[in-house]
């Protein structure tokens, strides 16, 4: 059964573009499923989804002739005397492609739809000689409102924040938060929200990992020592949240600076992490300064190690809030911290339960940013008005 996700119409609308759609992100995040709905969206029987993953399909593309390989096209029933659609699967397994690509779009009517699983790779795959011929999507692990989806409770949510703040439910928060409760443990990876055993999800989380470490990592960095990657990552488990120093993970590691540098670069280009820039209310500046770390998903948080339910919580706010939002936070000192600045115009601060004291001081330091809308983020319910709840983001 196919599930709609968030991103489909705008992927839908790129089916009568011209330009190169290419679809990035994790694997498993559903990229091949949503490439095969877009070509059964195709009211044409010239189109072909080919896996690069399979050796075959990689042969059509490895021609020294790149017109030849519409004689290798044929045999799949694709033909270049009219428009053709083709859908490629996987596509960091050949490093050559985009060069076949781009000849194929600059002198043939080709739409193409292309995925791949890793940003760090595809920066590299999809030069500038594709400059102005491609438009890049990313996917992401499922939202809270699309996990509600594959679940079949599908719920319409505020869309503006201060809806959200306005129209809160005691009702609904009832109905949805032991969902909320399992989307927090086990994350938004659509294999493993459709998996119905709790015994079965955690082995699908640990399969996700290692296929990132054994594919990702080993096919595409070239580290010599993984196994301080691996224990990089695992401290970096304990500093979801939060912000980190490079002095301190390298000592502890005892590898340098530079090194914990590359490894950051690395899982953040790969969609292994996500670095949040600080908040200064200068474009020039922001990326200066500590970042604040987050995982790509709460499951696979979760199944690597023990995090306070805080951090879990603020975990699953970064990821219902991350592929709609440009996100900071913000930091003046310890006690002067906004946990999101969300498109440079409104803070969010996540609580697992509300006080009215919490949203006086959010206040306060909201206003020391000049900045108007603010909300108190909570897991728990409350009826204050300045109060989300973590089931309506």
């Amino acid at each position: 059964m196919f599930y709609a996700r968030d991103i489909q119409p705008r992927l839908e609308d790129e089916l009568a573009t011209e330009e190169i759609v290419i679809i990035t992100g994790m694997r498993q995040v559903g990229k091949t499923t949503m490439l095969r709905h877009l070509m059964d969206c195709i009211d044409s029987t010239n189109k072909a989804l080919l896996d690069l993953e399979n050796p075959l399909h990689r042969k059509i593309f490895e021609e020294e002739n790149y017109d030849s390989v519409w004689n290798n096209l044929i045999q799949f029933g694709i033909t270049n005397q009219k428009k053709a659609y083709l859908f490629l699967d996987e596509v960091q397994n050949l490093p050559e492609i985009s060069k076949v690509v781009k000849y194929l779009y600059d002198h043939w009517k080709v739409k193409f739809f292309l995925t791949g699983s890793s940003s760090y790779y595809l920066k590299n795959l999809f030069p500038e000689s594709l400059a102005g011929r491609k438009i890049i999507f990313e996917m992401f692990p499922l939202v809270f409102k699309e996990f509600l989806r594959f679940k079949d409770k599908e719920r319409k949510i505020p869309i503006s924040f201060a809806q959200k703040a306005a129209e809160k439910n005691k009702i609904a928060f009832e109905q949805y938060f032991s969902y909320y409760q399992e989307y927090l443990e086990f994350g938004g990876f659509p294999k493993v929200v459709l998996e119905p055993h709790v015994e079965r999800k955690r082995l699908l989380l640990a399969e996700i990992f290692t296929s990132y470490f054994e594919k990702d990592v080993k096919t595409l960095a070239d580290f010599r020592d993984l196994s301080k990657l691996r224990d990089l990552i695992l401290l970096l488990l304990q500093r979801i949240g939060s912000r980190f120093e490079i002095n301190k993970l390298a000592s502890e590691l005892s590898i340098s600076r530079e090194t914990i540098y590359t490894y950051l670069a690395f899982l953040e280009q790969t969609y292994f992490i996500s670095l949040l820039p600080k908040f200064t209310g200068n474009i020039d500046r922001q990326a200066a300064g500590s970042k604040k770390l987050f995982f790509c998903d709460a499951g696979i948080a979760s199944a690597l190690g023990k995090i306070s339910y805080g951090q879990l919580f603020e975990q699953g706010i970064f990821q219902s809030l991350r592929p709609g939002f440009k996100l900071a936070y913000y930091a003046k000192e310890a006690r002067s911290e906004i946990d999101f600045i969300v498109n440079g115009c409104m803070g969010l601060e996540v609580k697992l339960s509300v006080s009215r004291q919490d949203i006086e001081s959010l206040r306060r330091r909201i206003k020391a940013i000049n900045i108007a809308e603010f909300y108190v983020v909570s897991l728990n319910y409350s009826n204050e008005k300045k109060t989300i709840l973590g089931i309506d983001i």
